[in-house]
């Protein structure tokens, strides 16, 4: 059985959470309800995401199941988070007895401020590569969508956790998995835009 924990603050951006909850939860459903996904936050009330989407934890910081994957996102509230000591406390705390520990977007901020990502290899938005790099202390990977260093995942922004997430599967799992799982969500985006191509 594995359990994910997907870390949830004010702010995070939507797909970074939810992109590879779909994974996660649609591996869980093929595996025929072995595995679990929940949310985690500080507190129950419902935490607005930063287009608007809210949605209700399922457990709070204090109180949740051991976890095998650590999940962090990114977004506009990972700005705010980086000096919110109590936040970034449980995720080096969690982060250690965690198998696997991922970020999505500028959730990587959040891991070198904790911790994990310190002297690692790591992808983010490519609009603050610049700002991690700065951060010191981590080697930013510029032209991967997602990069594993150890038991770190790491990703560029938003749909990219997708791919990192299918990935982790792939490796817990299995590669017909992960297939079976990516044809389930029927994701196959190459090419990734249409609109031209229809003469839109």
């Amino acid at each position: 059985m594995t359990t994910y924990g997907l870390l949830m603050f004010e702010d995070l951006e939507e797909l970074d959470l939810v992109g590879p909850w779909e994974v996660f939860t649609a591996s869980a459903m093929l595996r025929e309800g072995v595995d679990t996904a929940v949310t985690i936050a500080a507190g129950r009330d419902p935490v607005r995401c930063a287009k608007g989407l809210r949605i209700v934890p399922d457990h709070t910081l204090a109180e949740h199941p051991p976890l095998d994957v650590l999940l962090v996102p990114g977004g506009m509230g990972t700005r705010r988070e980086v000096d919110n000591a109590e936040l970034v406390g449980w995720i080096a705390r969690t982060a250690k007895d965690a198998a696997w520990v991922m970020s999505v977007c500028t959730g990587a901020l959040l891991l070198h401020e904790a911790g994990p990502a310190r002297g690692r290899r790591v992808a983010t938005h490519h609009a603050f590569e610049d700002t991690l790099e700065a951060r010191g202390e981590v080697t930013v990977v510029r032209d991967a969508r997602y990069v594993v260093d150890g038991s770190l995942l790491t990703s560029q922004g938003v749909s990219a956790g997708i791919d990192a997430a299918l990935w982790l599967i792939g490796r817990l799992h299995g590669v017909e998995h992960a297939r079976a799982v990516r044809r389930y969500i029927q994701y196959d985006p190459a090419p990734p835009y249409l609109a031209d191509a229809l003469g839109a």
